[in-house]
C-alpha cells in the first residue's frame, strides 16, 4: 500500500513551532506534551515499530502530528487518541495540508487514552506512541490488556522508565513495570534518544521500548490473580517472598507452602522471579 508517491512532508522544528503558534498552544507539563521536532527520530521510531502496510496503528498523544504522518505512509491504517480538542482537530487539517493522499488511512479519536475502552475497526495490530511520561506505564499496561489484537508495541518513553519496562529478574530496577509486561510480550529496550528531538526540550533523556506479543505463560490462575501476586511480592521489595506474600496467601505458612509447590525458595525476594514463576505461584493459590 505504501510506496515513495505516498511519501508525507514531515514536521521540522520550524513547522512545529508555526502550527503550535496558530493554535495559541504552550505545551502543558499536565498532559506531558513534549513534541518531537526531529523528522530523523520519527523515521527511527517507525522503522523499529516494524509496522507494515497491511496494519492498523493505534497512536496516543499525536499532538501536532510528527509521528503520524510517518505512521501513515508506513500503515494501512492510523487511529490517533488525543485528549487535547484543539491538537484533535487540527490533525486531520495538518495531514490534509501536507500528506493529502493519505488522509484517508487516518481516524482521531479524542479522549483520554487511560479510560478508552473500544475502538472501531479496524482493531490495532500495532501501539506506537512518544508517551506523557507521566501516564506512560499505566497506558501501556492497559492498552496491552483491552486490544488482544496488538502484536507489537514501540513506544517512547522517559529513558528510566523504559529501563524499567525492559529490566530482567535480578536487576535493581526490575519491579512491577517489569514483570507485567512481561506477562504480554517480549520486552527491551530499542534505542535511547536525547533531549534535543523535543520541543519544549524534557530534562531527561527518552528511551524506545519494543514489546512484541506472545501467549502469556501457561497457567490456570487468572491474569488479575497472577497480578496481585505481583503486586503483593513488590509492595515489600525488601522481604522475603514468604513474608510478603504472607497477607495474600492468607498467612505466612500458606506463603511458604503455595512457594514451596510452585518450586520457588521462600527466602527469595521478588525481584529474583520471572512471570513464569509468578504465575506458578499464583496457581498454587486456587489449588
Amino acid at each position: 500500500m505504501t510506496d515513495h508517491a505516498d511519501a508525507a512532508t514531515l514536521l521540522t522544528a520550524p513547522r512545529v513551532r508555526a502550527l503550535a503558534e496558530d493554535l495559541e498552544l504552550r505545551p502543558t507539563k499536565q498532559w506531558g506534551q513534549n513534541f518531537v521536532i526531529d523528522p530523523n527520530t520519527v523515521r527511527k521510531i517507525v522503522r523499529l515499530a516494524g509496522v507494515g502496510p497491511d496494519e492498523s496503528v493505534v497512536e496516543i498523544g499525536p499532538g501536532l502530528g510528527s509521528l503520524t504522518l510517518p505512521l501513515l505512509e508506513a500503515a494501512a491504517h492510523v487511529t490517533a487518541v488525543e485528549i487535547d480538542a484543539r491538537l484533535a482537530t487540527q490533525l486531520p487539517l495538518t495531514v490534509a495540508e501536507l500528506a493529502p493522499q493519505l488522509a484517508d488511512r487516518l481516524r482521531v479519536v479524542q479522549q483520554d487514552a487511560m479510560t478508552l475502552t473500544e475502538l472501531a475497526d479496524p482493531q490495532p495490530t500495532a501501539l506506537v506512541a512518544n508517551l506523557p511520561y507521566n501516564v506512560a506505564v499505566p497506558v501501556v499496561l492497559s492498552f496491552l490488556e483491552r486490544f488482544p489484537t496488538l502484536r507489537r508495541v514501540l513506544v517512547m518513553v522517559q529513558l528510566e522508565v523504559a529501563e524499567r519496562l525492559a529490566a530482567a529478574p535480578g536487576s535493581k530496577i526490575y519491579g512491577v513495570p517489569s514483570v507485567k509486561s512481561a506477562w504480554y510480550a517480549d520486552v527491551r529496550l530499542a534505542d535511547r534518544v536525547g533531549r534535543n528531538v523535543f520541543w519544549p526540550a524534557p530534562k531527561v533523556d527518552s528511551g524506545l521500548v519494543s514489546m512484541v506479543l506472545r501467549e502469556p505463560p501457561s497457567t490456570s490462575a487468572r491474569r488479575e490473580d497472577v497480578f496481585a501476586c505481583i503486586d503483593a511480592a513488590f509492595a515489600a521489595r525488601r522481604k522475603t517472598l514468604r513474608a510478603a506474600l504472607a497477607g495474600w496467601a492468607g498467612s505466612p505458612v500458606e506463603a511458604e507452602r503455595m512457594l514451596r509447590a510452585a518450586g520457588v525458595d521462600p527466602s527469595l525476594r521478588g525481584e529474583r522471579l520471572t512471570v513464569e514463576q509468578f504465575a506458578a505461584i499464583a496457581t498454587q493459590r486456587i489449588r
